[in-house]
């Protein structure tokens, strides 16, 4: 027993470096829009308990879904610039390491999710299944950020189940849609950090499939999220602040734009870095509409 608590405290900081601790901006892309729908769903401030269990188990499935990335890399990582010194490119884990690390922290989550009702259950084993699913989608199809796009965003559908006990109404849906595409630009943004690298290991991207086209397609993609948004916003009832929200993320989605004009690997990375900010103005705007009763 003491050597086995010796090797996990000497490992903690290898498990930390997995679940991505240092770097927390892919929990806040995935818990905004789970907060978006948490509120809209309960038509207000939402029950405290399940606000509680939709923080801890965005976490908990957002550092799931990171262990299970550097797995699937753990052969490509070593190759490429940004993630050489991740502990599977450095032998710092093994196989059998990480894959009972996934275990545990979908374990947790799946705990926390039984707290909630039956139908949320069931909607929890798609979001395991996309995501174990998204890493290995990179070496079939150049678009793996489609498939993050619908992982990223099932947070939505479970937290209407969990709010309301039904299934998701089709507003919910719509806003689902909108936060997959979301997650496609700015996961494309995120790729072009890595394209020529990946180019050369044969790794695939929507940043590669895109190309010389990838600032006008996702400039377009930017501009669907907007839409959706606005047309999301009637069928919520929502009112002026609601939507001085989303004029507040069209900005943010030009200033990214602007961001990636030359294709620099900084800025495309400062670019995907933003838009935990497009999140953030979103929900302000969704908290102030019920606040002020506007």
């Amino acid at each position: 027993m003491n050597a086995l608590l010796h090797q996990l405290k000497k490992q903690t900081p290898q498990y930390r470096a997995l679940m991505r601790l240092d770097r927390p901006i892919g929990t806040y892309l995935v818990l905004w829009p789970t907060l978006w729908a948490l509120w809209l769903a309960a038509d207000g401030f939402p029950a405290w308990y399940l606000l509680i269990i939709f923080v801890a188990g965005t976490f908990l499935m957002r550092s799931a879904g990171c262990v299970i990335n550097d797995y699937a890399d753990r052969k490509i990582d070593a190759h490429v610039s940004r993630t050489k010194d991740r502990p599977f490119a450095t032998g710092a884990v093994t196989e059998k390491e990480a894959l009972l690390l996934f275990a545990v922290l979908c374990a947790l989550a799946f705990i926390l999710v039984l707290f909630t009702n039956w139908l949320t259950v069931g909607f929890a084993f798609v979001a395991v299944a996309l995501a174990a699913t998204y890493p290995f989608m990179k070496r079939y199809t150049h678009l793996p950020q489609l498939v993050l796009g619908a992982a990223f965003a099932w947070g939505i559908p479970m937290a209407f189940t969990a709010q309301t006990g039904e299934l998701p109404p089709p507003a919910a849906w719509l806003l689902y849609i909108g936060v997959l595409i979301w997650t496609v630009s700015y996961d494309t943004f995120y790729a072009m950090v890595d394209r020529e690298d990946d180019v050369k290991i044969g790794v695939k991207s929507t940043a590669i499939l895109f190309g010389d086209d990838d600032k006008a397609i996702t400039t377009m993609l930017q501009v669907c999220v907007v839409v959706i948004l606005l047309m999301a916003g009637p069928r919520f009832d929502m009112s002026f602040i609601y939507y001085a929200g989303v004029i507040a993320a069209s900005g943010l989605f030009i200033y990214q734009q602007q961001l990636i004009r030359y294709r620099q690997t900084d800025k495309c990375f400062q670019a995907f870095l933003n838009n935990n900010w497009v999140g953030i103005v979103i929900f302000a705007g969704i908290v102030l509409h019920f606040l002020t009763g506007a």
